[in-house]
């Protein structure tokens, strides 16, 4: 550790001591000292490295290790130098005596400059080339002055010099042999480098620059994009036999060598490295080296995944990306795998692979999450889980784990990785829970309804919650009935009955009696909320007299709904959803709210003088109106005094959106999110993103009305080409949008599309008897319209649009 900020870039090893040479040409030796191998002038060992102090002021290039002693060479001066164990005259200095620091080896050395040396008569002078030491002996290669050249100086990392290294030289040598078998020393050459991490760490190390010699736990040092170009050049269709060879090393040699512990940081550059091989990518090597691979990642120890958790944070986003695609892709090949069957004899090796990828996953998620997203939260999504797995029995398995823990034949449970959820998988869970939730109540309603038969102080009660209301006092009859409900209540099925109306409840009626009551809730004669005209949107009114008992009972409107799968028509901003889920509202919320104030916001932001105080002329306050009067509100403690300059501007825009969203409101907003998490609180309501949860709750308008029709199913005499079938799609694909909005208001009691897309709203059409006079009749309990036998166009035309111009009510 103490030699990481060094620069090291050479190392060589004596029996029982070591030296290593910074870029700089320095010197540090370390370990036994006895024989003054180490050069600092004692017998001494040393624990951790020291800097051979006699060789400061020389530029060393190359060092050199014997069994106890060591060479140094500084080609500045031409010499060398030796110390340490001298008895058999290994260290060149003309006696057996030992040396404890560096000493002249003899002999006619001449500095190489560029230049020839002089001629001269009397004696030969030679250029050093390059040092060895091995056992008791010293060698060094030279060159007399004709033939002088450069000496080697591993000063400069050359992968040229590291036989193991991949380099662009290496791979063209590689696949210059024509496809067939490979020659032994080149398959050996592959294995040598494809089996050891370190070689493959010095090949992608940002050699242009000093940047690899700074890694640590915050920066690799590594240069990712000649790892991805490296890699593709290597592994080509063309040269199969060189991606067999990399393969088998990796899988036989490489993976199964990694451990949880790993002796410095510098090690865990392989695991950012490999991912960019396209083997990793390929399905036939997914559980023998992709799996195998994320085994290990997983199993690494808390301190050096740590490190490569900061690492990742870092790297620019289509790496980070390719990543996540590998392991996804390993998640929905095994899934494909278990669709098809697995032997049970394999099933828990099974469950392994499974369960590595997707924590794998994890770790990548949470690093995202953490590093405010390097990719957008959806590409984690994989689509496919939908069509692979029962998602309703996966999240039954789930609950039974929470529950029980890990039981022997259940399978690994995608629900605890919920963030590869998309937003329809997302409402599935939840929807599953809710019906979950709501047959423990109906149980428990007719487990006391049972008791009641026996012990009479006990009162029956319906399994249903049951709401009686008028038409003409909706919010009233509402509040009163839901005031006296107990919380346990909420979660049965909601019922409603409209007085002097007799149709049953199966879903219709409750659709328009959340269609009425929001409508009336929401309606500018209570106050309750604010409209902005320029987005048409609404927020809660901090000047309202209404009391929070109204913002209570619209929050439990607004989770009865959810909870009751049921859209309702609320024209809030995604702050609402935001704050739902416990996520801050910012200046894009108020973009989307208050256009032109946002906008404003912006500009201050984005001015580029220094100026802002003269320019904007702007305070800590904000200006409210209050009843015709305008009022003005302090932001922060002493607002008014507070000039905005430009260090402060970013306060000032925190806290003008924190007042909006959050202080003017905060009581009314207590309320609402009381009464909606009363109804539809849970863990599975917290996997949600914000717009996903306010796709759910209002639905959407992306119409595809084509879709509709190819999902629609026909009963009695009708068939798709049945005549009034045809002429009926003709007619409705020539209404204006607005009357096929009415059209979908009037069938299914929303002309909004539920967040799973238009194919899950099943249309239904059955034939009914009677004449041409007859309109068509909706049950929109059932999506079901009873169509009469029209023979002509414009009949059909004039009937349909005289039943979507009176949709409310349910009487003939």
């Amino acid at each position: 550790k103490s030699l990481r900020t060094q620069k090291i870039v050479y190392v060589c090893c004596g029996e029982d001591h070591t030296a290593a040479l910074t870029k700089e040409g320095g010197v540090f030796t370390f370990g036994a000292g006895g024989y003054g191998q180490l050069g600092h002038n004692s017998t001494s060992h040393e624990i951790n490295p020291r800097k051979v102090f006699e060789l400061m002021g020389s530029i060393v290039t190359q060092i050199a290790c014997g069994r106890q002693h060591t060479s140094a060479f500084v080609p500045s001066s031409g010499r060398i130098y030796s110390f340490g164990l001298g008895g058999n005259g290994q260290l060149g200095t003309g006696s057996t005596s030992n040396r404890k620091s560096p000493f002249t080896v003899k002999g006619n050395w001449f500095p190489y400059n560029g230049q020839c040396p002089p001629d001269t008569d009397s004696e030969e002078y030679f250029c050093v080339k390059r040092i060895f030491s091995g056992g008791d002996q010293s060698f060094s290669h030279y060159s007399n002055r004709q033939n002088c050249g450069p000496p080697d100086d591993f000063r400069c990392p050359d992968p040229s010099k590291q036989i193991w290294t991949v380099n662009e030289a290496l791979i063209q040598k590689w696949l210059s042999y024509p496809s067939g078998r490979l020659p032994v020393e080149i398959a050996n050459e592959i294995d040598g480098t494809f089996s050891s991490s370190g070689c493959l760490n010095g090949s992608f190390l940002a050699v242009s620059n000093d940047d690899h010699y700074r890694t640590g736990t915050k920066f690799s040092g590594v240069d990712m994009n000649a790892a991805r170009l490296l890699f593709h050049k290597l592994i080509q269709p063309d040269h199969p036999q060189i991606s067999q060879q990399v393969a088998a090393s990796l899988e036989k040699n490489l993976i199964p060598k990694l451990t949880s512990s790993l002796p410095d940081v510098e090690a865990l550059r392989f695991y950012l490295t490999l991912p960019e091989c396209p083997l990793m990518s390929d399905s036939n090597n997914f559980t023998t080296i992709a799996i195998p691979f994320g085994t290990a990642l997983v199993n690494l120890e808390k301190a050096p995944l740590k490190v490569l958790e900061n690492w990742w944070s870092v790297l620019e986003p289509p790496l980070f990306l390719k990543i996540v695609e590998l392991f996804k892709e390993v998640v929905v090949h095994l899934l494909k795998l278990y669709k098809i069957g697995i032997p049970p004899s394999e099933r828990r090796i099974f469950n392994n692979f499974l369960h590595t990828a997707l924590k794998v996953l994890e770790i990548l998620h949470r690093v995202n999450e953490k590093s405010g997203q390097i990719i957008q939260y959806d590409k984690f999504y994989i689509h496919e889980v939908q069509e692979l797995i029962d998602i309703r029995n996966d999240y039954i398995n789930w609950v039974q784990q929470q529950a029980y823990g890990m039981l022997a034949d259940i399978p690994v449970t995608i629900c605890t990785y919920p963030f590869v959820f998309d937003a329809q998988a997302k409402t599935t869970l939840l929807q599953t829970d809710a019906v979950l939730q709501m047959q423990m109540a109906i149980d428990q309603a007719h487990r006391q309804n049972v008791s009641s038969l026996f012990l009479p102080v006990i009162e029956s009660v319906n399994p249903c919650l049951i709401l009686v209301v008028r038409r003409e006092n909706i919010v009233g009859d509402a509040m009163e009935v839901l005031r006296k409900t107990k919380n346990i209540d909420y979660k049965k099925p909601l019922k409603v009955i409209f007085v002097g109306e007799d149709a049953v409840d199966a879903g219709g009626v409750r659709k328009e009696f959340f269609l009425l009551i929001m409508r009336e809730l929401l309606d500018p004669k209570y106050g309750m909320f604010r409209y902005y005209e320029d987005s048409r949107l609404i927020w809660f009114s901090d000047k309202t007299f209404e009391d929070s008992d109204l913002f209570h009972l619209i929050g439990v409107i607004c989770g009865l709904a959810i909870y009751n799968f049921t859209i309702v028509d609320l024209h809030f901003p995604l702050a609402l959803y935001k704050k739902l889920l416990k996520k801050k509202p910012s200046l894009d919320d108020l973009k989307e709210l208050v256009p032109d104030v946002g906008r404003s916001m912006q500009q201050l932001l984005d001015y580029p003088e220094d100026d802002v105080e003269e320019t904007f002329c702007l305070n800590f306050t904000i200006t409210v109106e209050n009843f015709g009067a305008t009022e003005v509100k302090e932001l922060v403690l002493n607002g008014a005094d507070t000039a905005v300059n430009k260090q402060n501007r970013q306060e000032f825009v925190d806290a003008y959106v924190d007042y909006i969203f959050n202080k003017s409101v905060a009581s009314l907003f207590d309320a609402f999110h009381a009464g909606f998490h009363k109804v539809c609180g849970g863990k599975v309501l917290q996997l949600f993103q914000p717009n996903e949860l306010q796709a759910m709750v209002i639905g959407n308008t992306n119409y595809d009305w084509k879709e509709l029709e190819k999902n629609t199913e026909y009963k009695g005499e009708y068939w798709a080409e049945h005549p009034t079938i045809k002429i009926f799609w003709e007619v409705f694909h020539e209404l204006p949008l607005e009357k096929k909005k009415q059209f979908l208001l009037f069938l299914t009691g929303s002309d909004r599309i539920p967040i799973l897309g238009m194919k899950s709203l099943k249309l239904v059409i059955q034939s009914t008897g009677g004449g041409e006079e007859y309109l068509p009749v909706s049950h929109t309990c059932f999506n079901l319209l009873d169509l009469p036998k029209y023979k002509d166009k414009e009949t059909l035309r004039s009937k349909l649009i005289q039943a979507i111009d009176h949709n409310e009510g349910f009487s003939l």
